[in-house]
This record gives C-alpha cells, sequence and structure tokens, in this order.
C-alpha cells in the first residue's frame, strides 16, 4: 500500500455536484489510506474519513500554473499522484514537470470522457513514447480505447464511481412527485430543450409539477444561449415549476428524486459513450428516466426498463413519453430502484481505489 496517495481535483469548493461526489466515493473506499486532498482554495468541505488531508491549494485562474508547481513537487515527493479529472492540459503540464520518465505506478490519470481529435491523437502518440508508464483510467471502452491506440500500455478501463449520497433505502414504492431536471443548466445537457418542455406544458396548461436546477456550471458562468434560456425560463408562468439557481447541499440535491421522473435530453453526440453522474443518481434514487437516443444514459435506460428513450427531443414526444412513465408509475419507479442496487455494486468506487493504490482486482 501506498505511503499516500495525493489527489488532485482544483475544481473541488463545496459538496456540490459530481466532483465531490467522485471524491467522496474514491476517500470512503481508501481503507485508511492517507490522501492528500488537493482543491480550490475556498474548498469547504468535509469528510467522516480521518485519513484525509484538505490542502486548499488552487486559485480558479491560477490552476494551470499552480498545477505545473504542484506536479513538479509530488513528482520528487513520496506517494502516488491521482489526477481525478484529468485533461490534456494535465497530461502536458506533468510531461514538462518531470525531469525524466516518470517510473511505473506514479501517476494516475481518470479520464472522464474524451472528445479525440486528429492533433489530440499525435499528441498523445508522442507522449506515449516520452512517458510510457503514465496509467490512464476512464469509465468506458471508447475513452480507453484512445490511449491503448496512441501506444500506452497501462490503459485500463475502470468503473466510475457511483455516489452514495442519493440512495433510495426504501422498497422502490415512491408516488410520482414531479418532474426533475438535475445538475447544471447546460447546453449539452439539454436545457434548451427542457425550456421548450416547460413551455409547451404551460400553453397546455398541464399541472404536472417540475423541479428544475438552472444553476451555473462549476465556475458560476452560463454561455450566452443558457443564459438567454435562463431568461426564457424566468419569464414563464408556469405556476407549478420550482427552480433551483443556487447550488444545493448534498442533502438538498439527494431530496430533489423522491418520486421523480429525471428528464435528460442529453445531446446524443456528446454523450454517445459518456457516463452521466445524474443518471447513476437518479436510478440509485429510484427516480425513472427520459432520455435521448443514441447516449449511454439511453442504453442503462433500456438494460433495465427503468424509463423511456425518445428519438426527438421535441416537447410533444417527451411529454408523450413522460405520461407513459406516469400511468405505470410504481413499475418504473420499482425498475429505476433494481437499476440503483445493480449498479451500486458494478460501479463502486473500490475497483477504482484498489487500481490507484496497486491492488487491481477483478474489473
Amino acid at each position: 500500500m501506498p505511503d499516500t496517495i495525493h489527489i488532485i481535483e482544483p475544481t473541488l469548493a463545496d459538496q456540490t455536484g459530481h466532483c465531490y461526489s467522485f471524491i467522496a466515493s474514491f476517500c470512503r473506499a481508501s481503507n485508511g489510506v492517507l490522501l492528500s486532498l488537493w482543491a480550490n482554495r475556498k474548498a469547504d468541505i468535509g469528510f467522516a474519513e480521518k485519513n484525509v488531508q484538505l490542502h486548499r491549494h488552487f486559485h480558479s485562474k491560477l490552476r494551470r500554473f499552480q498545477s505545473y508547481g504542484l506536479y513538479k513537487r509530488l513528482l520528487n515527493a513520496p506517494g502516488k499522484v491521482f489526477v481525478s479529472t484529468a485533461s490534456l492540459a494535465d497530461l502536458a503540464l506533468m510531461k514538462w514537470a518531470a525531469r525524466g520518465t516518470v517510473p511505473s505506478g506514479k501517476v494516475y490519470f481518470y479520464f472522464h470522457w474524451l472528445n479525440a481529435s486528429d492533433k489530440k491523437r499525435a499528441f498523445l502518440a508522442r507522449l506515449a513514447k516520452q512517458q510510457p508508464d503514465f496509467v490512464m483510467l476512464g469509465p468506458t471502452p471508447s475513452v480507453i480505447n484512445i490511449f491503448r491506440e496512441a501506444g500506452f500500455k497501462n490503459a485500463h478501463i475502470v468503473p466510475y464511481p457511483i455516489s452514495g449520497q442519493v440512495h433510495n433505502h426504501s422498497a422502490g414504492h415512491d408516488d410520482f412527485s414531479g418532474l426533475l431536471y438535475a445538475g447544471a443548466a447546460r447546453q449539452d445537457k439539454g436545457i434548451s430543450h427542457v425550456v421548450d418542455l416547460v413551455a409547451h406544458m404551460e400553453n397546455l396548461k398541464l399541472k404536472i409539477p417540475f423541479r428544475l436546477q438552472n444553476s451555473p456550471d462549476h465556475r458560476g458562468k452560463y454561455d450566452a444561449a443558457t443564459k438567454a434560456d435562463i431568461q426564457r425560463l424566468e419569464n414563464m408562468a408556469y405556476p407549478h415549476l420550482e427552480l433551483f439557481p443556487e447550488t444545493l447541499s448534498a442533502d438538498g440535491y439527494a431530496r430533489l428524486f423522491a418520486g421523480a421522473i429525471c428528464i435528460q435530453l442529453y445531446n446524443a453526440a456528446d454523450f454517445a459513450d459518456r457516463i452521466s453522474g445524474v443518471t447513476l443518481d437518479a436510478l440509485s434514487a429510484g427516480s425513472p428516466i427520459v432520455t435521448t437516443a443514441g447516449t449511454w444514459i439511453a442504453r442503462m435506460v433500456q438494460r433495465f426498463d427503468a424509463g423511456l428513450v425518445v428519438d426527438s427531443t421535441e416537447p410533444e414526444q417527451t411529454l408523450s413519453a413522460i405520461q407513459k412513465i406516469i400511468a405505470e408509475y410504481p413499475r418504473y419507479n420499482a425498475n429505476a430502484y433494481q437499476a440503483g442496487l445493480e449498479l451500486q455494486q458494478e460501479n463502486s468506487a473500490d475497483f477504482l481505489f484498489k487500481t490507484v493504490a496497486g491492488q487491481p482486482g477483478k474489473i
């Protein structure tokens, strides 16, 4: 077992979002190993695990420069380095920080997803020759195959650790309470389609409750298109809409899912093989899902019959799917609950921790 695992997560600032749940899951699986967590300089988080040392280190606008300095420091210190939300920039910074070839088992990168271009693939091929012992981890074959094709010999599929913060401890028999859009309001997560759906429901004078998180991304910002969608949403007069513009606590976020139908009209190209933490949270809570065809989310929904998949994001088709689920909510709710139980096992953080700690089991 390593003396220390240094976790690098510059954007981690509070208990909101999947950045926190990812790290919290990893820490809970650590089995007493000393974890040194390098987070945002304003981090306000708490872990029950006494083996976690929090370093409030990163300034949002300086994190690339700070990452380079920290990587250089940690490469020359005992223990392992685990970049938990890695990007190609992290690979480049780690390469520059290293004086020579980084030894095997020293540095681990977890890529949640990667949109590879020819230029990026060429960069990775060069890096694989310079730093062949970088360990690349990711949740799906499409992510890991990019690194394997580039020549990295240590590229492994490791399940995305499911959050323990959202879990329905009942037998999965919640009554339907309303629709839910959870997580940050973003274009790739279908916020425009969701606003169209609310407008359609308003025009039809429906009375279906809708809980909608319209909070910004982890940088506290909206892009121009999303800002326009939020303005459109705030100008609506749908009386059964409840907006959550601020990021929520872990408990507040978990409560959103009780009795809900989770609406995930995500962009199919962006989420074709990209894991959604909201999906894992929804199923863990027993919340059925309406989602877009051609996504990883759709495959999970179809695998467990835990909701419905739409071929179009037009509000008429989405509403039709919603009404079908409402009509059979106890069945879909029970299926989603069972899906959550299975995924809690399949996506246990134990796999990820044991891989980084040097105790890989059967994955």
